[in-house]
């Protein structure tokens, strides 16, 4: 190559490194403008550069970079920013649960009033016979866990006695044998 061609293929490639430098600069501005959020990669795709590029001009990065935390201006606009998107979706979903956990006990509570109810109407229990089988529910519910624990307790000591059985008949099983007397 002769030095003129490389001279032009230096003036090319700086003509090129100063398009893309003009886009990113150009996608920067548009993004702000939009509200969207700014990053390296979301800069890089509206520019149409590769992020290495970006990676490769500091300068260029470090503006992004500063731009990204920058607060956002206030709306000349109508056009809702990304950030208020973003806020919006997180307090909407924090009410959905709060609504969902209410619906799950007026459900719970309904329930529990409609089944008094068809009790009622059908003679089988008063008001007060409610309370009394409930008491009645939780005594049976914690002698059934006095038991579970009873139960667990006795499986741990068989466990055990298995185990201290097995070693006695390893021990029995290791000592040499007596010599037998041989009948005659």
């Amino acid at each position: 190559m002769t030095s003129n061609s490389t001279e032009h293929l230096i003036a090319a490639r700086r003509g090129d490194s100063t398009r893309r430098r003009q886009r990113v600069l150009d996608a920067l501005t548009r993004l702000r403008a939009d509200g969207a959020e700014i990053t390296i990669s979301s800069v890089a795709r509206t520019a149409g550069v590769d992020r290495s590029f970006l990676y490769r001009h500091h300068d260029l990065r470090a503006q992004i970079l500063t731009v990204a935390a920058e607060p956002e201006p206030p709306p000349s606009s109508t056009r809702t920013s990304y950030r208020s998107l973003l806020a919006d979706v997180a307090n909407l979903r924090a009410q959905n649960e709060r609504l969902r956990q209410q619906n799950t006990k007026l459900a719970d509570r309904l329930s529990e009033v409609l089944g008094e109810q068809v009790l009622h109407d059908a003679g089988l229990t008063g008001h007060d016979e409610i309370g009394t089988l409930r008491e009645r529910t939780a005594e049976l519910e914690q002698q059934l866990l006095d038991r579970q624990h009873e139960l667990q307790d006795r499986d741990d000591e068989l466990a055990a006695a298995r185990a201290t059985n097995r070693d006695l008949m390893a021990t029995l099983n290791s000592r040499p044998q007596p010599p037998r007397a041989q009948h005659l």
